[in-house]
């Protein structure tokens, strides 16, 4: 793929998240998937590490190293018209230049990267130690020439015993991921949460993300709740599962 297509996928990424409210990217692992989503009619994509590992027999968490999953996404990303992101998890112990460099010679158009850090013993980046990284994500993307969407997650809520009891900590995080340059913020774990998806998104000036289960889930409801951006983490995969277990069962021996 030519430099200039993917600066195309990036800037029209980009004018998606400003036409829809929510964007919903479905959240896809291989090249089946992702033509499949297209098919149905959504304009961009998303590529989970989650899924993706899943399709491929290895560990979610970093189980892959990062020139494998670029190249996995790369014919993923070659195979259909639309924007692709890609959930880069923590950075897989990369510089963001290096991360910025090679998703940009896959194609992709933007990112999704967390606080965890796998490869460091699961341990959360601070506050200040994340937001620098996003920085040098945009820094990166910068330089390259290509407008990247860079979706900055967080995972306090994940960890915490008590969501709420970190709603402080994880909305100040959000918005040092927002002035350090993400294009969006994503908050895991509290996709059932009215009250604490209200709080986020009333305290952030740009899209929040929230996974959605793409049948226990209702569109409108997060649409209410001001969600900017929608997608599926594995829970796309995890329903085509249950499916495929229902369709067989009567066939199995």
């Amino acid at each position: 793929m030519t430099l200039h297509t993917t600066v195309e996928r990036a800037q029209r990424l980009k004018q998606l998240h400003a036409q829809h409210q929510p964007l919903v990217l479905p959240t896809v692992w291989d090249v089946w998937s992702a033509r499949t989503a297209v098919a149905a009619g959504f304009p961009a994509l998303t590529i989970g590490s989650h899924p993706l590992a899943d399709s491929r027999g290895a560990d979610d968490h970093e189980g892959q190293t990062f020139e494998e999953v670029i190249a996995a996404v790369t014919p993923i990303i070659a195979a259909v018209d639309v924007p692709v992101s890609v959930d880069l998890e923590a950075g897989y112990g990369q510089k963001p230049a290096d991360l910025v460099a090679g998703l940009v010679e896959a194609g992709g158009a933007g990112l999704n990267i967390e606080d965890t850090v796998h490869s460091g013993g699961g341990r959360v980046r601070s506050t200040q130690e994340h937001a620098a990284f996003v920085a040098g994500l945009r820094a990166a993307a910068d330089d390259a020439g290509v407008p990247l969407w860079v979706n900055g997650r967080t995972d306090l809520f994940l960890h915490a015993q008590d969501a709420a009891g970190v709603l402080d900590e994880a909305i100040e995080r959000l918005r040092a991921l927002e002035q350090a340059g993400a294009d969006s913020v994503y908050p895991v774990g509290i996709q059932d949460d009215d009250e604490l998806l209200t709080a986020v998104t009333g305290a952030v000036g740009v899209p929040v993300n929230s996974t959605a289960h793409p049948v226990k889930h209702d569109l409108e409801r997060f649409r209410r709740l001001g969600v900017g951006r929608v997608t599926y983490g594995p829970l796309l995969q995890f329903a085509l599962t249950d499916s495929m277990k229902d369709m067989l069962r009567a066939w199995a021996p």
